[in-house]
């Protein structure tokens, strides 16, 4: 498994001090970005500030990962196990082993914010990457 296919699974929790929001449904102007589990391709994105962005997250491993999106704090509070399933949040997912999963989300003002796996081990692994919102 590649560092990078894994950084891009882990997608992070969390919203970047005020930087970030989300949006449950998507438009006709969201963009979509494919993420492939273990190889976490792609492993860093750009994207606009106000953008919506549909992330759809492939998982071809026998075993379960998530995708969570947020700022470091909120890595760090995933990373400690503070929650099992995800789906209720915008940026949140759980991915079952050999199966997809969707969700959009509306990033805020510039800066840099995270998406990770905090599946026992999978983060420390590398499975994490970082968005860089412009």
């Amino acid at each position: 498994m590649s560092r990078n296919g894994l950084a891009l699974f882990l997608c992070g929790v969390g919203a970047l001090l005020g930087a970030c929001g989300g949006s449950a449904s998507a438009s006709d102007e969201t963009r979509t970005i494919r993420i492939e589990h273990s190889a976490f391709r792609p492993g860093s994105l750009e994207v606009n500030a106000g953008e919506t962005v549909r992330f759809v997250v492939v998982n071809d491993d026998p075993i379960d990962h998530e995708f969570l999106i947020g700022d470091l704090d909120g890595q760090a509070t995933h990373e400690s196990g503070s929650e099992a399933h995800h789906g209720d949040k915008p940026g949140e997912i759980s991915v079952a082993a050999l199966s997809s999963a969707e969700t959009t989300f509306t990033f805020g003002a510039p800066g840099r914010i995270y998406f990770g796996c905090h599946l026992p081990g999978h983060y420390a692994f590398g499975m994490k990457g970082a968005i860089h919102v412009r």
